[in-house]
């Protein structure tokens, strides 16, 4: 460049006060005293007391176990439990515990049993009762993601669904269903999936009920050609004599006969059970009511030909059942497919209750708080509406549940409130731009959460990837989101989580969490403010801010460019003199 297309403006755009309270392009125009701010613990370390003892090192004043790994939390040796309770004590530093990360449904990536999710309950209740061990006394925050491995269904905004998954109940198994329009006539219409589902669940019945005709008819066939033959040959098998090869063969088609037919019949049975836990209408169930009773005679009959061993009569009483069971089912339409998302919510919600209601019931008043969490973005129930849903009906649960064992519903009402919250992490409702939502979304979702929030996470992204970077470093509207959580936003615990700082950058990042949130230095609620320090320190958010600055750099230090920050490869503070002492050469 030459030297008439210097201007120093091009480096200098001229320093604005440090007095000013908006001062720093870190701030993000929220203040939030130093107190209520807290750190993570290495999720990796199962060390827990050592980690938070180098946590205390930065004062701050709140100190969350992370053991998310379920393998992490359960190799903290429980004597460290009963040390970080005496060091909480003696440094007047609040503990808080974010559990392991469980998928609280009981879902696998090979569908769901019931076993699995009384497992994963199990597991959570162990996890809150050893956080009772931090702090006994009072009610300490436990956090457990809504979900773990269950992927959540969020749609592009502005688009439709281009699929949804589904569960067969019976069987645990999950499917994906493609939503498409429709236009074969009679069916035309825009994606739906309750239509979709509809129709799923119509065909896998009918493919069912067509599996239960064909062998039937098989058996029917079998029989029919070999039943008067085979009942001589049964005569003359119990008189001792020898039978022809006409009636061997004839017994033969009868066993098999009776194989298909009793195949048939257990079909027949596990239909049965699908429609009566399946069907949702009240005339279905009637019709299957009605048909309960009417074969009860027959089955008692069935019992005792088979106890003479009278096989004929048996299988004459299966195969009427058979021929009215198949009219009967054939009548009827069970949901055998379910929306995922719903019977997932379902049993998310049965274990949380669960969970709450049980350290409530063994802690009472000094219970853990259960601290629901919002997963990043793709997982379920990771937004407000979502979340607010499985928290309001955990404590409908927990209510019905206190009143069955006594409690007045206002004692239970207010014991939900107080066991039962919301763990909002602002980074993971951020990850909803990925799907082109934009502030004025991220803010909608945090208003619908903001009654039941106790505890807030905080970290920055951009909102593509689950990075965890301080506050002000990506694009977190953290103001709008801190005012919308309103009161309960205000007061809750508020812990930085920024582990991909840590992973790159080093150092703790307290300071930068400070500058962003304008926290006051002092312990009084006024200025000066941390935001307003970054043109008086070197630091990385100084930057071409701080003592680079030819204001500060000259009046401070002199001419000399030792003292650019450490980033732009300057000296640190203090090793290069002073304005009284001079500066080196350069």
């Amino acid at each position: 460049m030459g030297k008439g297309d210097y201007h120093i403006s091009d480096i200098y755009q001229g320093g604005y006060s440090s007095l000013k309270p908006s001062y720093g392009d870190v701030f993000t125009g929220y203040r939030i005293n130093a107190g209520s701010l807290g750190l993570t613990t290495d999720p990796r370390n199962a060390n827990v007391l050592q980690e938070a003892s180098s946590k205390l090192a930065t004062g701050v004043k709140q100190i969350e176990i992370s053991a998310v790994q379920p393998e992490v939390f359960e190799s903290i040796p429980k004597q460290q439990l009963k040390e970080l309770n005496r060091l909480s004590k003696l440094t007047g530093v609040d503990i808080s515990v974010h559990g392991p990360i469980i998928e609280a449904s009981g879902l696998t990536k090979d569908g769901f049993t019931e076993s699995n999710r009384r497992s994963a309950e199990r597991q959570m209740s162990s996890a809150v009762e050893k956080s009772h061990e931090i702090n006994p006394q009072g009610n300490i925050p436990v956090t457990f993601h809504s979900s773990a491995m269950l992927p959540g269904q969020i749609t592009e905004k502005g688009k439709e669904a281009e699929e949804t998954l589904a569960i067969n109940e019976e069987t645990g198994s999950i499917s994906r269903i493609p939503l498409k329009e429709r236009k074969f006539p009679g069916e035309e219409g825009k994606p739906n999936v309750e239509k979709e589902l509809n129709i799923i669940n119509k065909n896998q019945w009918k493919e069912n009920i067509r599996s239960l005709v064909y062998y039937a008819n098989q058996g029917e066939r079998a029989l029919r050609d070999s039943e008067i033959l085979a009942k001589t040959a049964a005569v003359e098998k119990k008189a001792g004599k020898e039978l022809t090869p006409e009636e061997k063969e004839a017994e033969s088609h009868f066993h098999m006969g009776t194989t298909f037919l009793n195949d048939s019949y257990r079909n027949l049975k596990t239909l049965f059970e699908t429609a009566s836990t399946q069907c949702t209408t009240e005339k279905e169930r009637r019709v299957l009511n009605d048909f309960a009773n009417e074969i009860k005679p027959k089955i008692e009959e069935i019992k005792k030909a088979e106890k003479e061993k009278d096989i004929f009569k048996s299988v004459r009483l299966r195969k009427e059942i058979l021929e009215d069971g198949v009219d009967v089912l054939d009548s009827v339409s069970p949901q055998i497919f379910k929306p995922l998302n719903d019977f997932a919510k379902e049993k998310t919600i049965q274990t949380f209750a669960n969970v709450a209601f049980d350290s409530y019931k063994k802690f009472k008043d000094k219970a853990p708080i259960i601290s629901i969490e919002n997963p990043p973005i793709g997982g379920a129930f990771a937004t407000g509406e979502e979340l607010k849903d499985v928290v309001e009906k955990a404590r409908e649960k927990f209510i019905e549940q206190a009143t069955q064992e006594g409690m007045s519903k206002n004692q239970a009402k207010e014991a939900a409130e107080k066991v039962l919250g919301v763990t909002w992490d602002v980074g993971h409702i951020n990850m909803l731009r990925k799907y082109g939502y934009e502030d004025k979304d991220i803010i909608k979702e945090t208003e619908a959460v903001a009654p039941l929030v106790k505890h807030v996470h905080l970290s920055d992204n951009f909102g593509f990837e689950h990075t965890e970077l301080p506050m002000g470093m990506g694009n977190v509207p953290l103001k709008e989101i801190l005012d919308k959580l309103g009161k309960e936003g205000f007061n809750a615990k508020k812990i930085i989580e920024a582990g991909n700082w840590w992973q790159h950058f080093k150092t703790p990042p307290v300071k930068e969490t400070l500058q962003a949130v304008g926290s006051p230095i002092y312990s009084m609620d006024m200025a000066p403010y941390w935001n307003q320090s970054l043109g008086l320190q070197q630091g990385y958010m100084g930057g071409l801010e701080g003592q680079w600055l030819p204001q500060i750099n000259y009046e401070t230090f002199g001419g000399g460019f030792s003292q650019l920050p450490t980033e732009l490869g300057g000296q640190r503070p203090g090793a290069q003199g002073s304005r009284m002492s001079g500066t080196p050469m350069e």
